[in-house]
């Protein structure tokens, strides 16, 4: 059986990101969205949730190239003076697994952010992370620790399987692509000793920034048994902020290819049933 769960990252990173979410949960396949709690545009993501209640919101945490939710003060040796992680994961992933100080500051954060996301009153969906700094062993030790207490029962895990892409289009497979795949299995068996929901498969990894109407045509005819989640980094135009941090990524190519009618009909030939992550939750 083909079930697939349409998501988008960055909710509250910017306002076209928001407009460009909303809008393709309304005229496209999409029905879940990913939320920084900590964006510039944060709180205007709230109030589109909010309108529409048939989205399903979880959290997006941010613990790599992008703002905190704490202040700087509080996390001086996992942030930057203007309050930002640094895009190295190479330096993160050093603070977070052998330095005292830096587990410290990130427990304090990623608490910091699921306090945050409850305040905006949405039910807890799901959790993933940035970049998927979740990966990390301690950054998906606490996600889901902390996640817990605050209802938290459903995670990505980014295992993308090759085949498919193949399939669908021009694909190269690498060792590094590899390593990621088997490295996936321990999340997963963190997330599933916590007794909550993952799904099998994920796609966005290898054509991130690039998922176009061409090519969620054949993905959907190529979709592998099982729970797929696909997420996008959809936005209706490209503001500076989105330039300076993707450059390359076509963001209004990808909002859409989930407002097309073609991925939506190529998603139901191939027999794929649209879910949620509260349907995996439940069994259902």
């Amino acid at each position: 059986m083909k079930r697939a769960i349409i998501s988008a990252d960055d909710f509250g990173m910017s306002v076209e990101v928001n407009e460009a979410i909303e809008q393709a949960h309304i005229n496209g396949v999409l029905s879940t969205a990913s939320l920084m709690v900590s964006g510039p545009a944060a709180q205007d993501a709230v109030e589109r949730a909010k309108r529409l209640p048939s989205l399903n919101v979880g959290l997006h945490l941010v613990v790599i190239e992008g703002p905190s939710v704490l202040p700087h003060s509080r996390l001086p040796l996992i942030t930057r003076d203007n309050g930002w992680f640094s895009s190295s994961q190479l330096g993160l992933g050093v603070d977070y697994f052998f330095r005292p100080e830096g587990r410290r500051e990130l427990e304090a954060e990623i608490t910091a952010q699921f306090e945050a996301f409850s305040r905006t009153g949405l039910p807890l969906d799901h959790a993933n992370a940035h970049k998927h700094m979740h990966l990390h062993p301690t950054v998906g030790k606490m996600m889901i620790g902390i996640g817990k207490g605050y209802g938290l029962n459903a995670v990505r895990v980014p295992l993308e399987p090759p085949r498919p892409l193949y399939a669908a289009g021009t694909y190269t497979d690498t060792l590094g692509d590899a390593a990621l795949r088997h490295w996936t299995a321990l999340l997963r068996h963190q997330a599933h000793a916590a007794g909550m929901a993952t799904n099998d498969w994920c796609f966005g990894l290898a054509w991130s920034g690039h998922m176009t109407t061409e090519r969620m045509a054949a993905l959907a005819a190529h979709l592998p048994d099982g729970v797929s989640e696909i997420y996008f980094h959809p936005a209706t135009h490209k503001n500076t902020m989105l330039a300076e941090l993707m450059p390359t990524y076509e963001h209004e190519a990808e909002f859409k290819a989930l407002c097309s009618p073609g991925f939506r009909k190529g998603l139901e030939q191939a027999g794929a049933q649209l879910c949620g992550w509260q349907d995996i939750a439940r069994g259902a």
